[in-house]
């Protein structure tokens, strides 16, 4: 059910626009689970490293995404270490060019799940999703001296702890939405075989695309960076590191002045000692899957040596399979110095990659910082009007426009903060 219905709403999203992309993303997938394909195709497109997450609805993931139903924790647990065995299987070979994110289970048992970090940290995973990613009600807040363990673990053993897009989700949530969507479609097309579902994908109701445009866009997932910054996460364990993918850059500047202001405003009931401002550079990494146009521009204000791009292979809101075009066009203009930061640099230093092996990685498949920025037609028009299509790549910046959102949410924080403290 689950791989039908996300077809059908991608047949609300454009991946139609231009043959080549089309024709990609209905054949040329498969390196979501073949790792010599995965290969060749990173170096077809100038990929020497990247992070690998789970979360495609053409693999599925058992019991522990987002998209389940609901079921019971320890089928939960024990799906999250089914995708973790399946990934060092299947990756492990090569580490140093599949930087993969541990799924993660419900966490109710701390032992447990510290030995399932350390099972990821024996076998070379660069992160893994942060707890809450997927909710259940006994969760307890990010701040809580309850995970201390957690974090003290992912800090000796070099985990980062990654945040994606639909954080914060509760459990059996969306599955219903995905059956609506899967009902309404095959009862238009009378039908439940795949051709036809696509054929009669305009029967996807209003109420549907919006619930999964918001569920992909809102600030949920924006929580746990101020949790931990004003929760005083990251002063009791100062080398924790926190990536957000998925979530847009655009915002990010606008926030942390936000929150800033809340930090002098409540400072004395805070256990955080320094403004959020003063921890994103040292604890936080913005992976830029994909990038804007505007994100680019706005790369020092949010922080060059803190943004890290990404392709989003092979999702049909991504660069793929056009990464080069990609690049020369929204990296154009862009210095040296810069371009080497967010295309690889960052990733080295904030996750204490292999330089050496990585740069005769690089040399060997390229781009060269000339292909990016020197002289060179211009990119096809079509494809910029697909990277935009896909994904919003020419939307002008967000800013501060989800102010009161993020604020609804973290007026309820700051209790829990002031108790804490």
């Amino acid at each position: 059910m689950y791989p039908r219905a996300i077809y059908v709403l991608s047949g609300q999203r454009a991946t139609n626009g231009l043959a080549e992309v089309q024709e990609a993303h209905q054949t040329a997938w498969h390196g979501l689970h073949d790792p010599v394909l995965r290969l060749a195709d990173m170096d077809r497109e100038g990929v020497a490293a990247e992070l690998i997450y789970h979360g495609d609805f053409r693999l599925g993931d058992m019991f522990h995404n987002t998209t389940n139903n609901v079921y019971p924790l320890d089928a939960w647990a024990a799906g999250a270490r089914a995708w973790n065995r399946w990934a060092a299987d299947n990756f492990g070979f090569a580490m140093e060019r599949f930087l993969v994110t541990g799924a993660i289970g419900p966490c109710e048992d701390m032992e447990e799940t510290l030995r399932d970090l350390d099972w990821i940290a024996d076998r070379k995973f660069t992160g893994t999703y942060l707890p809450g990613y997927m909710r259940h009600p006994d969760m307890p807040p990010l701040w809580d001296a309850y995970w201390d363990p957690f974090w003290a673990k992912c800090t000796e053993r070099g985990i980062a702890l990654v945040v994606h897009a639909g954080y914060g989700t509760e459990q059996g949530v969306v599955f219903p939405q995905l059956q609506k969507i899967l009902d309404d479609v095959a009862k238009a097309a009378g039908s439940t075989e795949l051709d036809a579902l696509l054929a009669h994908s305009d029967a996807v109701s209003q109420e549907s695309i919006k619930f999964f445009s918001d569920f992909l866009v809102n600030v949920n997932p924006r929580r746990p960076m101020w949790q931990l910054m004003l929760g005083g996460v990251f002063d009791r364990h100062p080398d924790l590191k926190l990536v957000l993918t998925e979530i847009r850059l655009d915002w990010i500047p606008a926030t942390l002045r936000h929150l800033d202001a809340i930090y002098d405003e409540h400072a004395a009931n805070l256990p955080a000692k320094k403004k959020p401002s003063e921890y994103w550079p040292t604890n936080c990494l913005a992976g830029a899957s994909f990038i804007h146009k505007a994100e680019v521009g706005m790369r020092h204000e949010i922080g060059v040596e803190t943004v890290l791009f990404g392709r989003d292979f092979p999702h049909p809101e991504g660069t793929w399979p056009n990464t080069r075009d990609f690049l020369r066009d929204a990296f154009a203009g862009v210095p040296e110095h810069d371009l080497r930061l967010m295309l690889g640099e960052n990733a080295i230093n904030f996750f204490g990659l292999d330089r050496d092996r990585l740069t005769e990685i690089a040399k060997r498949i390229g781009p060269t910082v000339e292909d990016i920025t020197g002289e060179a037609p211009d990119v096809r028009p079509e494809l910029i009007e697909s990277f935009d299509q896909r994904g919003g790549y020419l939307k002008p910046p967000e800013g501060d426009a989800k102010i009161s959102l993020v604020d609804e949410l973290l007026q309820e924080d700051l209790v829990g903060f002031a108790v804490k403290a």
